[in-house]
């Protein structure tokens, strides 16, 4: 049997150290929603046919946000995340898949202005992006055609591709 004084042992302090801490996101999720989702089949039931090619498909994904005004909440936005799949055989269209999915949120009081823009197109998204590729998987399948499962976004990539001239200019503020 071994004694201990309370004090942490070099095997203990060596666990603590390689620890990494989580990362609190400063954004409550009050509610999320489907705003839009459409499903065309413009060929069917032709192209349902089990022995045609597999289709190209051409996804697209963006984003946006809004202030919303709240009688009790500050910093309350609505992000929509959109996503559209569209298939192609040749000339063809397949189907077309797209939903707009809504997220309403607010941003903690702590947080500086200059931040709420990232995160609102950054984070919210990529709390939201799961519901999207579940519901356009669900809409492909219950299309007749096997489902469509997107591949992760890199949500960050995509917002400095979108807004590099101003992080540039913020940079250059700075």
């Amino acid at each position: 049997m071994s004694e201990t004084n309370g004090s942490k042992g070099p095997e203990k302090k060596e666990a603590e150290d390689k620890s990494v801490g989580v990362r609190n996101i400063p954004v409550t999720v009050h509610a999320q929603y489907i705003k839009d989702v459409s499903f065309e089949n413009p060929s069917a039931p032709n192209s349902l046919s089990g022995n045609l090619a597999m289709p190209e498909l051409e996804i697209n994904i963006g984003m946006d946000a809004r202030k919303l005004q709240h009688p009790k909440i500050e910093n309350y936005f609505e992000v929509a995340l959109s996503a559209k799949v569209t298939a192609q055989r040749g000339e063809e269209t397949v189907f077309i898949a797209e939903v707009i999915y809504g997220s309403t949120v607010s941003i903690g009081n702590e947080v500086p202005h200059e931040q709420h823009h990232p995160i609102l197109l950054i984070e919210v998204p990529r709390l939201a992006f799961p519901y999207v590729r579940q519901i356009l998987s669900t809409l492909t399948q219950q299309g007749g055609f096997p489902p469509v499962l997107l591949s992760p976004v890199d949500f960050q990539s995509l917002y400095i591709e979108r807004f590099k001239d101003r992080i540039k200019g913020s940079e250059e503020a700075a």
